[in-house]
């Protein structure tokens, strides 16, 4: 779990959560990030704790409280919404816009599913702001995008049922997408970024999670950089001004970007 810290000071850390793995043990049991949560003392008398979550098959940025005191002033900020977070995703398909925002609102899909939700016009409002940052060859396979995405609210599964409704679900997905519940691709959704106004008379601590292994190739496909490789490449001179999308039309391949995107 140490290998996985991203940062760490006397309030929070944030670790690079893998996917396939749930925060916290559930209804049937089984082993949890939580179980590891000791080896993050770092000297304190007690594990960290989870200020929010993450689901069982999205990686990325987690925060966890130090201490209670930590805990409740990060549970305010979580709920009044002043912690940015961002997503990167790889979508089946993709939107038509270079970027946009969606508001549907969210609520159970079946009391006996549990979790799974479903817009329902008489849920909880949920937004997402959305942006195009890459596309693939639309070949012999379905075309696949690159998005990030911001949600405005925090909505169980918010992000993978927006997504889903506007018909160009998460790669991965085998609950509100096209994957097969068994043997399929892993869920295409990275907590990307994450940025904590924690203190007041400091910048937000802000703190970026590496690319997982398995979006790696799909990502690449879309445009993306490899990160060893950004930091030669950043300031690129421009090539083409062409949008994402139009230029993925016009040349059918993967759109040239002004510079390496991360």
């Amino acid at each position: 779990m140490v290998s996985r810290l991203l940062y760490r000071d006397g309030l929070i850390l944030v670790i690079d959560k893998p996917a396939g793995f749930a925060v916290h043990r559930g209804p049937k049991g089984g082993e949890s990030l939580e179980d590891h949560f000791g080896a993050l003392r770092f000297g304190l008398p007690r594990a960290p704790a989870l200020a929010h979550r993450l689901d069982r098959d999205t990686s990325g940025c987690l925060v966890l409280g130090r201490h209670r005191k930590a805990l409740a002033q990060l549970g305010k900020l979580f709920k009044s919404g002043a912690i940015d977070k961002t997503y990167w995703a790889v979508v089946e398909g993709g939107p038509e816009a270079d970027q946009g925002e969606i508001a549907l609102p969210l609520g159970r899909l079946d009391v006996s599913r549990g979790w799974w939700m479903k817009h329902d016009p008489a849920g909880q409002p949920a937004v997402t702001r959305w942006q195009v940052m890459g596309a693939s060859a639309q070949q012999s396979t379905r075309m696949q995008t690159w998005l990030t995405l911001e949600p405005l609210t925090g909505r169980t599964h918010q992000l993978r049922v927006h997504c889903a409704a506007m018909g160009w679900p998460i790669l991965g997905d085998a609950i509100y997408g096209n994957a097969p519940r068994q043997g399929g691709p892993m869920l295409h959704l990275h907590a990307r970024e994450i940025t904590v106004p924690l203190y007041k008379n400091r910048p937000p601590v802000r703190v970026t999670a590496p690319v997982p292994e398995s979006m790696r190739a799909p990502l690449a496909r879309c445009g993306w950089c490899d990160e060893k490789k950004t930091r030669d490449r950043e300031d690129a001179p421009e090539i083409s001004t062409a949008s994402p999308r139009s230029a993925a039309a016009d040349r059918g391949r993967a759109p040239v970007r002004r510079s390496c995107r991360r």
